[in-house]
């Protein structure tokens, strides 16, 4: 997982009114996270040769080419790149 250029953790919290940036309503107990990196297909490649399930990547409307992947534990990490051709708007 060499290309990474940083990660943004996102903590579940049982009190609705503390959610801010980086915290989620704790629904089922799970915890999530997002990883930027350079390349997002490359590091799917990556997981899928080392057995792991892994939703691919695709791009979205805010310009990132973003996948995800859960974890053995329930927790969703997702990651992505930005978009090679992000459309004009």
């Amino acid at each position: 997982m060499g290309n990474s250029k940083r990660v943004a953790p996102i903590f579940p919290v049982r009190d609705g009114a503390e959610i801010h940036l980086g915290l989620v309503q704790e629904t089922d107990g799970h915890a999530s996270g997002y990883l930027f990196v350079e390349d997002a297909d490359e590091l799917a490649r990556e997981w899928q040769s080392a057995g792991a399930t892994v939703s691919l990547p695709q791009d979205t409307d805010w310009g990132q080419h973003e996948g995800a992947r859960v974890d053995p534990d329930g927790n969703v990490i997702r990651f992505g790149s930005p978009m090679r051709h992000h459309p004009a708007r």
